[in-house]
């Protein structure tokens, strides 16, 4: 795996340094004492509340730092990646932001945090100071090991304890409700591969089909391999396991937290997911999703479950200084606001005509076959989904043939133009919706049928940008229309099967997706392909018996 990183054992203070510049605020300092201690803290701390604690390895941001500020830490502590920080940079963190009120240290519950923060609270009860430790063990993964593993429910507490700090809780109330909190907390988590450290070689134990349920946020194996297969799928498997440890008739707050590197696509439809499953009939509150606590670049998610009381939703929905904080919100359904209608609109009803029915199927069912050929052509240039998009538009087209006024050549027109720029994504839909309108405004007006097709091109190569030589499906249509109107169909196909051709001898394209590809490709433009395959298939259809 490739990193972005100088040097290997500068990696969490210079990444401390960068988060602290731009943070912007002015109310985030750091403590001086670099490499040894790393700690980031409230500038603009009052000692007269209880101070809040934090941390652990570097690796999981925005965790801990991110944290840091008005509602939520006092100070986070931080180790090497995945390493627990010393003993001394603990203390030093308690030392800053300890006054009368005292401190509560929050710990996951892994074994270098439990006796780096554990000894650093003895020692500092030794200096005279009020220290109190909470150690959260929420994920539910194994749930016969005796320690379970602190993960992203975490920060559950990490919000309601600034929480009852920042509006004046002396810290045996404030350590109380962080207990009580870290003891209605469930967790789990998937990921479809392990993580990878700066600077160290990496092996994932993961193959090409498979995942696993259940790992740490250091990459430790979860509980199960567990087979590749849909979204909805996998979290119905989550869903179950950790709605077999909630209350019946309690209401819960979900945190949907991003391990590393699922894109936030990927994390808004696995938000669906969970929020569709029998596990949503008890979230109230929502919390993401979003990167909360990480596992450096693992490709998994993990789900984590509070549960409610009036105390604890005012915790969670009070707002707070640190960006990295997700509010959050209550569950509503989607808000779907019907699709505004045209005053007037002159459509035509459904009519027959066997000779543009077999022509439109025709052209249809070629694009769709396709499908393979144009997407693999466009890989070479582009994102690989020329293919998809147009046959996606082809089926849109067949399948509402019977409901196109074919009767009506202008109507027809019109209709697929409708069709394709609502059905097909991208630029193509678009430009095709462009070609088909306007041809079927120029038929209106009395054209002949081929000479309105290159209205229709004149409209789409104004609007698109694109003109003869740029290497797009305009190299192929325009001296196929031109051939159409000037010498019938044969002539079209010929014509243009040779524009199609001549794309792939051009140097670089300077319209379309090819633009950015700054080489020749030596491959015909996936749209000029598309042209002449579809003016091939027409002339063999009208071509004599």
């Amino acid at each position: 795996m490739k990193h972005f990183f100088n040097r290997r054992d500068s990696i969490v203070t210079e990444a401390l340094d960068g988060f602290l510049a731009t943070a912007g605020s002015g109310t985030l300092a750091r403590l001086d004492g670099y490499p040894e201690v790393k700690v980031v803290l409230r500038a603009d701390w009052d000692k007269t509340k209880v101070a809040v604690v934090s941390g652990g390895g570097a690796g999981h941001e925005p965790s801990h730092a991110g944290f840091v500020g008005a509602g939520m830490l006092t100070a986070a502590v931080s180790g090497e990646i995945f390493a627990s920080p010393s003993v001394e940079a603990v203390l030093q963190a308690i030392r800053a932001t300890t006054g009368p009120a005292g401190c509560l240290l929050i710990v996951k519950n892994y074994t270098g945090d439990r006796l780096n923060f554990g000894l650093a609270a003895e020692k500092a009860r030794a200096e005279g100071f009020s220290v109190e430790m909470v150690i959260v063990g929420d994920d539910i993964a194994l749930p016969d090991i005796a320690q379970p593993r602190g993960v992203a429910g975490t920060l559950f507490v990490h919000k309601i304890a600034g929480h009852l700090s920042e509006t004046g809780h002396d810290l045996a109330s404030v350590a109380a409700a962080a207990r009580a909190a870290a003891a209605d907390i469930v967790s789990l988590g998937i990921s479809l591969s392990s993580c990878s450290i700066p600077g160290q070689a990496h092996e994932d134990r993961f193959g090409a089909d498979d995942g696993e349920l259940g790992l740490g946020i250091h990459g430790e194996p979860g509980v199960e391999r567990i087979p590749l297969q849909s979204a909805g799928k996998l979290v119905a498997i989550m869903a179950e396991r950790l709605a077999a440890r909630l209350d019946p008739g309690s209401h819960y707050a979900l945190l949907i937290n991003n391990l590393g590197s699922v894109p936030p696509l990927e994390m808004s439809l696995i938000a669906n997911a969970v929020l569709s499953s029998p596990l949503a009939k008890a979230v109230a509150l929502t919390v993401g999703p979003g990167h909360l606590m990480t596992a450096l670049n693992m490709n998994g998610f993990s789900l984590s479950l509070i549960r409610l009381d009036a105390e604890r939703e005012t915790a969670l929905l009070a707002p707070v200084g640190p960006h990295a904080w997700l509010p959050a919100k209550p569950v509503h359904p989607p808000v779907v606001v019907a699709v505004a209608k045209p005053a007037s609109r002159d459509t035509k009803a459904a009519s027959r005509d066997a000779g543009a029915e077999r022509l439109i199927a025709t052209v249809c069912q070629k694009l769709i076959s396709l499908e393979q050929t144009l997407n693999g052509l466009d890989a070479k240039a582009g994102d690989g989904d020329t293919g998809s998009t147009v046959a996606t538009g082809a089926r849109s087209v067949l399948h509402r043939l019977d409901t196109l006024p074919l009767a009506e050549k202008a109507a027809t027109l019109a209709a697929i133009g409708d069709i394709l720029g609502t059905s097909m994504g991208g630029s193509s839909g678009v430009l095709l919706s462009i070609f088909f309108t306007a041809a079927a405004q120029s038929l209106r007006g009395g054209a002949p049928f081929s000479k309105a097709l290159l209205a229709g091109l004149d409209r789409m190569t104004f609007y698109g940008g694109a003109k003869l030589g740029d290497r797009t499906m305009v190299d192929a249509l325009e001296p196929a229309l031109e051939a159409l109107y000037l010498n019938g169909l044969e002539a079209a196909a010929k014509a243009a099967r040779h524009g199609a051709e001549t794309t792939a001898a051009m140097q670089r394209a300077k319209a379309g997706r090819s633009a950015y590809i700054g080489r020749q490709l030596d491959i015909p433009d996936p749209g000029a392909f598309a042209v002449a395959e579809v003016f091939a298939a027409v002339a063999a259809l009208f071509a004599p018996a």
